[in-house]
């Protein structure tokens, strides 16, 4: 005799039954809530000429995901991967990698533009990402001396390239690993 059967012929035994079913149910919903992806948007960016060459000044708003959060509070660094475009196609581009990073031991959070000395520090998760709404990252000297009305534009997204080796998988089909903005494109002035 079947499971379902009994279920039927006893009632008691089918709202346990029903119970189980619901339990299990919402368990799969909790699952499915952590799999939902970061969001990261880019509120301005401008080039500006500066003493050593040009700088790219970005506002970015950033919400981790759930597995994010949890490679990050688990010493995994997350890398975020900034294009920077100027004109039309063969365009000039220029690629910056920002590093968001915790040290447990310290508890202390750190961003850090990659192939730079200056490293931003900060005590609470909270603090790093609003950090990124204010970047100010090195650009050849040549993006900010574009003639008048030039395109440009700039994308921000998460470089799964970056994680360790057992998260690239996940990183490329898992939703919660998706974390990119729209781009972002203006005019010289």
């Amino acid at each position: 005799m079947g499971f379902l059967s009994r279920c039927w012929k006893n009632l008691p035994e089918w709202r346990l039954c029903a119970v189980l079913l619901l339990a299990v149910l919402t368990g799969g919903c909790g699952a499915l809530v952590g799999q939902e992806p970061g969001t990261l948007a880019i509120r301005a960016a401008r080039v500006e000429p500066a003493a050593a060459g040009a700088v790219l000044d970005l506002e970015l708003d950033c919400e981790l995901s759930g597995p994010m959060q949890d490679a990050l509070e688990h010493g995994i660094p997350l890398t975020l991967r900034i294009d920077l475009a100027a004109g039309r196609w063969p365009a000039e581009r220029v690629e910056r990698r920002v590093e968001l990073r915790y040290y447990p031991l310290s508890q202390r959070y750190q961003l850090r533009e990659s192939g730079h000395e200056d490293v931003r520090s900060f005590t609470t998760r909270a603090y790093l990402l609003a950090s990124l709404g204010s970047l100010r990252l090195d650009v050849p000297a040549g993006l900010a001396r574009q003639p008048a009305g030039t395109r440009l534009a700039v994308a921000a997204s998460l470089d799964g390239a970056a994680l360790p080796g057992a998260l690239r998988l996940p990183a490329l089909f898992e939703p919660a690993w998706r974390l990119a903005a729209t781009e972002y494109a203006w005019r010289a002035p």
